[in-house]
């Protein structure tokens, strides 16, 4: 504090200087280890000269520093430790952390610094959970595969880089670059789509970069095309694997200097655009074949994102049932055993063909809720095949029986997924720990043999 010149109370900015733990700690035990050797010799010098024996002070000194240092130690941890135990005990009162109560509890028979891993690995799961319905409410999915998506899209969406979205048809394509549009710095600007296989090949150079008056027959005025809608925006070339060979080349240029020409045009026209793009198809194998320009798939794989399909993810098949079931044209449930069914099936057709199963079945629902009955024969029948990793049911098995098999062939498959950890198994299974640890000891399911395999 001091005075400025017309005699008023200024205060003085004081700064502050912070010393990492990592520094502190080594220091105070290296600081207790020179100074027992120091007092130590100096003990054992003054003995000698003395002409007594130095063993007796030199020892109780040793005692004494050994139990100075034990204390400071066990208050440095204790520093550490406390706030880490508040906030477990803390988490333990939210039910979603299920591992939480079990960490507090004084068990001197397992690892301390296991049971808080665990629960800290459960909160960066649920905030990585919330941190994906937050930024992206309209994508479905908390699997491991969707959060690690969700976070490239996170990470590539504010910058300009082109994205390739590849994946199996009905993976999503479309939403994800809607996602990205979204939550880049041009949301405000125009997001413009346009299926590459849905225009005939004729039509499609006219579609992208618009026409002159005139140019072919039919073209009686000026039509801009989508590069000029999009300018300052994003366009998404969704399946550009079917683009034709001789348009390919000007998309490239587009990429590369920005500018193209109109069908029937002679001027340059400047534009300023993100380009996203996706395919179901295999573009490098179509440039060995000759079918896709290979400059134009190295200029567009900037940023690759690869869509899980449906079979890879079927964890998030119970979460996607039931946005469609809430966002449906009428209130419906679904039973256990149509929700297994749902599970044990392939999905080739991946969300699209969950979409239109879940519509058709509400439409012929009439008690309100889904049953087995209502769901498509290829789906029943494929469930009578399911699991395939567990012993084969017969056909007079029953009920409860067959739904053993499947919840043993369930937790085998997260087991298998999570290298036998089964804090992260919990989180695939929607489950907590307590209950799994049941199941498996009811199934009879060893756990250990699970780790090997996977190692």
């Amino acid at each position: 504090m001091g005075f400025n010149a017309d005699g008023k109370i200024k205060h003085m900015k004081q700064s502050r200087f912070y010393i990492s733990l990592y520094i502190i700690f080594p220091f105070i035990f290296t600081g207790f280890t020179t100074f027992a050797a120091i007092v130590s010799y100096r003990l054992t010098r003054y003995a000698l000269v003395r002409g007594t024996d130095p063993v007796q002070p030199v020892f109780w000194f040793i005692v004494v520093v050994g139990l100075l240092a034990y204390a400071a130690g066990f208050l440095l941890v204790r520093l550490i430790l406390k706030p880490m135990e508040k906030f477990i005990e803390d988490t333990s009162k939210f039910p979603t952390f299920t591992g939480a109560k079990k960490a507090i509890k004084k068990d001197w028979s397992v690892d301390k610094i296991q049971q808080f891993t665990n629960v800290f690995d459960q909160v960066t799961s649920v905030l990585s959970r919330i941190d994906a319905r937050h930024f992206f409410p309209d994508i479905i999915g908390e699997s491991l595969a969707m959060r690690g998506l969700l976070s490239l899209i996170k990470k590539v969406s504010p910058t300009d880089s082109t994205v390739l979205i590849l994946g199996e048809s009905g993976t999503g394509k479309e939403l994800v670059a809607t996602s990205i549009h979204d939550n880049s710095q041009r949301e405000d600007k125009p997001f413009i789509k346009l299926n590459c296989a849905a225009i005939p090949a004729e039509l499609l150079e006219s579609e992208l970069f618009g026409h002159e008056k005139g140019a072919f027959t039919g073209a009686t005025s000026f039509k801009p095309g989508k590069f000029d809608m999009a300018n300052a925006g994003t366009i998404f070339l969704d399946e550009i694997g079917d683009m034709p060979y001789n348009l390919q080349g000007k998309i490239l240029r587009v990429l590369q200097e920005q500018e193209f020409y109109r069908v029937g045009g002679s001027r340059t026209n400047k534009v300023d655009v993100r380009i996203i793009a996706s395919t179901n198809k295999n573009l490098e194998k179509m440039v060995k074949e000759g079918t896709f320009r290979e400059d134009l798939f190295y200029r567009l794989n900037v940023f690759t994102l690869h869509l899980p399909p449906l079979r890879e993810r079927k964890e998030d098949i119970p979460l996607l049932v039931d946005y469609l079931l809430q966002n449906g044209p009428k209130k419906i449930t679904i039973s256990s055993m149509a929700l297994q069914m749902l599970l044990a099936f392939s999905w080739p057709g991946n969300i699209r063909e969950l979409k239109n199963t879940i519509e058709s079945a509400t439409v012929i629902a009439e008690n309100g809720t889904i049953e087995a009955a209502h769901l498509p024969a290829k789906i029943t029948g494929a469930f009578d095949q399911y699991p395939k990793t567990s012993a084969k049911i017969s056909a007079d098995i029953s009920l409860d029986e067959r739904l053993r098999e499947i919840e043993k062939s369930l937790i085998i498959e997260a087991l298998k997924k999570t290298g036998g950890v089964q804090v992260r198994a919990t989180e695939l299974l929607g489950i907590n720990q307590r209950s799994l640890w049941h199941r498996i000891k009811k199934h009879g399911i060893d756990v250990k043999s699970i780790k090997n395999y996977d190692s």
